[in-house]
């Protein structure tokens, strides 16, 4: 039986605060055994009309050539909350597959608001949102907003809490690593025991999983090989 092979959406690299070219980040992702990996840098308006073009670029190359699947994204972050929803909408013209939002994290000054402007705006992900409200995680489930559950150090302290609104309200979660170095690339094995320790059970455990699979047919993202 084949190891089960793990999809990550929310990355950064060089073009932003990540450490490595695109190419070298999906490829050492691939080697911990992932099928799929999006590259979603930090953008704001400065630099979206930048980094995104490269992004969906290196895409392109590295699909062509290689089985996991590449997926070009962007990670709007620390925005003005009336700037989001044009962001969004900006990012999708522009090829972006996954539109993560940097969410109200504990360990930075996130505008307040923030949280409640990216579901609104139709993100695809809302990124370490640890200061989120029961009224915004039952928005995120009004609006089919993923909310992830963040392996990064610095913004994991409120995941247990995350799960906890999530479970009482139905909104979808979903694993990412937030991956700016190979360190922070988590393997199938390390993301369960992850999951498992902020107190999910082995379905909970699945179903987190099966999110990220969810969330690429949603999107209509092909070409996911196991």
């Amino acid at each position: 039986m084949s190891k089960p092979k793990m999809i990550g959406l929310h990355t950064h690299t060089l073009f932003s605060d990540g450490a490595l070219l695109p190419s070298e980040l999906v490829r050492r992702a691939e080697a911990k055994g992932y099928k799929a990996l999006a590259l979603t840098d930090h953008v704001d308006s400065s630099n979206i009309d930048f980094v995104l073009p490269r992004i969906v670029k290196v895409c392109k190359v590295l699909n062509r050539y290689w089985k996991i699947r590449a997926i070009p994204g962007v990670e709007i972050t620390h925005v003005p909350v009336q700037e989001i929803k044009k962001l969004v909408r900006f990012a999708r013209r522009s090829g972006a597959k996954i539109v993560v939002v940097h969410g109200e994290t504990v360990s930075e000054p996130v505008i307040k608001g923030t949280n409640r402007a990216a579901i609104e705006a139709g993100c695809d992900i809302l990124a370490h949102p640890g200061l989120i409200s029961f009224d915004d995680v039952r928005l995120a489930k009004k609006r089919g907003v993923y909310l992830e559950l963040t392996t990064r150090r610095n913004h994991s302290a409120p995941n247990r809490r995350l799960y906890r609104m999530a479970a009482s309200t139905g909104a979808k979660l979903i694993l990412n690593t937030d991956a700016h170095d190979e360190c922070d690339i988590i393997t199938h094995v390390q993301a369960r025991r992850f999951l498992m320790a902020i107190g999910m059970d082995e379905p909970a455990t699945t179903e987190v999983f099966r999110n990220s699979e969810r969330l690429l047919e949603k999107l209509n993202i092909k070409g996911i090989r196991d």
